[in-house]
């Protein structure tokens, strides 16, 4: 007979599963504002912003000194948050499915699956926020032309904001997020439709390749994760994650420098010499509950959702 010990044991194997399971749904939370390890749980991040756009005289003499400049950050501060959740498994379930599955694997799938949507929540609810994203800057209200009419100058609208993005900072945006309902208004849009004459039906492809040649927008992002909105033992209810009535056009930061110019990052607390597996190769433990028969898996990561500088993106609200 097996003798589970009381003990907190760690599963580096089941951390590993964690890590290389795949969750059965598009999250795109990572694609909007790229993951990123850390040293510290709270510290500052130095973050070039867009005031390295300024000119200096470049002119020189000989003999005489250079002009210098000066590269402009500023040091955002940041705190991971502990973040977590606990399955059990009790010693009748790990009998029942000893011969359909590894029960244990399959556990921490449904762990991870739970806590991507909580993550693909909280980047949502951080790019579609229309209290940061606000002023003429950085927020336009675009709902008296709403995206689901074919008629609208959905075109229009995209390049309009990515100007704003290239006034505010410098620089070119590259991507843009809308959720599932936006994007399915775009194949029924009567300006993208006149760029493919005698085609009657539209590809995703096509569409992604339109707007990358005709607004510059190489990385279209479209959020289409939903999760079951009702309490527990209530019939399913799908909530939609990402709305249809908005679309951030964004200029994202990439690389894995946290210094170049972007919108912002996912930060996750590594541990100072990554003992605490950014990858979620160490952070799954197991423990004996005798109580209930069961073994209990934990996984616990800390990590922060962090918009650097609004500036680099450009909110517009697509519905009435």
């Amino acid at each position: 007979m097996i003798n589970y010990s009381s003990r907190q044991v760690p599963r580096e194997d089941l951390g590993v599963a964690f890590h290389e399971f795949e969750v059965d749904q598009q999250l795109v939370g990572d694609m909007v504002l790229p993951t990123i390890g850390v040293r510290h749980q709270a510290a500052y991040l130095p973050v070039v912003v867009r005031e390295n756009m300024k000119l200096a005289d470049t002119e020189h003499q000989n003999g005489a000194a250079f002009n210098r400049v000066t590269l402009n950050t500023e040091d955002l501060n940041y705190a991971t948050k502990d973040r977590g959740l606990e399955i059990q498994v009790t010693d009748t379930d790990r009998a029942l499915y000893s011969n359909d599955f590894d029960v244990e694997v399959e556990s921490v799938g449904v762990v991870k699956t739970i806590m991507k949507l909580r993550q693909e929540i909280r980047v949502a609810e951080a790019a579609f926020d229309t209290t940061n994203f606000a002023g003429s800057d950085l927020y336009t209200d675009n709902s008296g032309s709403p995206w689901d009419a074919a008629g609208t100058d959905v075109i229009g609208q995209i390049r309009d904001a990515k100007e704003k993005v290239r006034q505010n900072t410098g620089t070119i945006a590259t991507s843009m997020v809308i959720g599932h309902g936006a994007w399915l208004n775009l194949f029924s849009n009567t300006a993208i439709l006149g760029r493919f004459p005698g085609v009657d039906i539209l590809t995703e492809e096509m569409i992604r390749n339109a707007l990358a040649s005709i607004c510059g927008i190489q990385d279209l992002i479209v959020g289409s994760a939903i999760y079951d909105g009702a309490l527990e033992g209530q019939t399913w209810s799908a909530s939609e994650i990402w709305s249809d009535d908005y679309a951030l056009v964004f200029k994202k930061q990439m690389g894995m420098t946290k210094t170049n110019p972007g919108l912002g990052r996912i930060i996750e607390w590594e541990g100072e010499n990554g003992e605490l597996g950014a990858a979620g190769l160490e952070n799954v433990v197991e423990y004996r509950e005798n109580q209930t028969a069961s073994d209990v898996f934990r996984v616990q990561q800390y990590s922060t959702e962090k918009i650097f500088d609004y500036y680099f993106g450009h909110l517009m609200k697509i519905d009435a």
